[in-house]
């Protein structure tokens, strides 16, 4: 038997340990009760950055802002993504304009950008949206 990963709450934050055999059970957090995996992207806060990106699990972030024509259109593509995804990598929408401090300390320089954290670091970066086949392509490129 493996050891248990730990896998933050998107709704709370708590750290929950699940087995890996059990991902795929939609496993509830221990602290809030709510499901840990989900299959959409979750809205990520400065808040809840720092407790966001620990964790076993990889967390893909799609840093967008609301008057962006490009975010807009790779919403259904990262949502699809999300579907696809779950309970092999986290998917989380920053909204830029929203948490400025946090993509200004993340470096973020143009919209949409992708950033994938895997144990609280920072381990690739993509700008641009991308069609659902390559961003596939791409996380499977970084271990995903």
């Amino acid at each position: 038997m493996t050891d248990p990963l730990l896998i933050p709450c998107p709704h709370c934050n708590g750290l929950n340990r699940i087995p890996a055999e059990r991902l795929g059970d939609h496993p509830r957090c221990g602290r809030c009760k709510a499901e840990v995996l989900l299959d959409k992207p979750f809205d990520l806060q400065q808040g809840a950055y720092a407790s966001q990106v620990k964790g076993d699990l990889p967390l893909l972030v799609d840093v967008w802002a609301d008057w962006c024509g490009p975010c807009k259109s790779f919403a259904p593509t990262f949502q699809q993504a999300a579907a696809q995804l779950s309970g092999k990598c986290r998917l989380a929408k920053l909204d830029s304009e929203a948490n400025q401090q946090l993509s200004a300390q993340l470096g973020i320089r143009s919209i949409p950008s992708l950033i994938l954290f895997r144990n609280g670091r920072e381990v690739a970066r993509q700008s641009g949206a991308l069609p659902l086949p390559q961003l596939i392509g791409w996380l499977r490129s970084q271990g995903i």
